[in-house]
């Protein structure tokens, strides 16, 4: 049976399409909360987060944003109770081999970062699979940043090129912030203009700590399963009310 024909989502009339973020990162937050209101087990807060990352690339897709970057799994993570780790380690397994298909179809580019080896073998493989099916997609890229964790990401290039100078292969006087990046795990893209948290925590969760340094921050209460297209609205119109200066004076002052 041939699948039915993708619905597509129109901008919003009073969203400015010249003035939309290229990037965008969300801290997808609040599944468990989400499940428990309900009195549902947090497996059921993690299925229903799924679908609001699918709903979200799409709206993305179709709005004409080119990058979109979610944090799936920290390296704090670990700390949670082994039954939801081990269901979110077969969760991301089972949604891959689901999804590459459609993503295929849609032009999604895939990537994963952050300390992919301690993960189980099966799901790296799949990672890799997916990495690489989809590695000439010409669409929006989807950055799934799992088992990640930004202090750990920075300390990690600190160490490389460390050893290039311990090598003799680099000179202290070569490093800046351009070489610096070329060593974190999201190499080749550009920086997110809009980091959105779910949930309303007021904090960044060692997310992309290099990388956000300029990016514009909205925060919702909205929990993760229910942010959807009205949310994501919401969040571009504030977007768009500010002006980005980047340390520099603007034109409003």
């Amino acid at each position: 049976m041939s699948r039915k024909p993708r619905v597509i989502h129109e901008l919003p009339a009073d969203l400015d399409r010249n003035r939309l973020p290229n990037h965008v990162a969300v801290i997808m937050d609040g599944n468990g909360r989400w499940a428990k209101r309900r009195g549902l087990p947090r497996t059921m807060g993690h299925r229903r987060g799924i679908d609001a990352l699918k709903n979200l690339l799409r709206y993305c897709r179709d709005w004409g944003i080119n990058a979109l970057t979610v944090y799936a799994f920290s390296t704090e993570n670990w700390g949670r109770p082994l039954e939801e780790v081990d269901f979110l380690m077969a969760l991301f397994e089972r949604v891959l081999m689901r999804e590459l298909e459609e993503m295929m179809e849609e032009e999604v580019r895939i990537r994963f970062v952050g300390n992919l080896h301690r993960l189980p073998g099966s799901l790296r493989e799949c990672i890799e699979k997916s990495m690489e099916t989809t590695r000439n997609n010409e669409g929006i890229l989807l950055t799934v940043a799992t088992n990640y964790g930004g202090r750990e990401e920075i300390v990690r290039a600190c160490q490389a090129i460390a050893n290039q100078v311990k090598q003799g292969t680099l000179e202290p006087e070569a490093i800046d912030g351009a070489l610096f990046e070329k060593y974190l795990y999201t190499a080749g893209t550009s920086d997110p203009d809009l980091l959105i948290r779910t949930s309303g925590e007021l904090r960044i969760s060692n997310f992309l700590l290099w990388q956000i340094a300029y990016a514009e921050i909205y925060v919702t209460d909205t929990l993760w399963p229910d942010f959807n297209s009205h949310e994501f609205h919401l969040a571009l119109c504030s977007y768009q009310q500010r002006e980005r200066r980047f340390g520099k004076v603007g034109t409003r002052e």
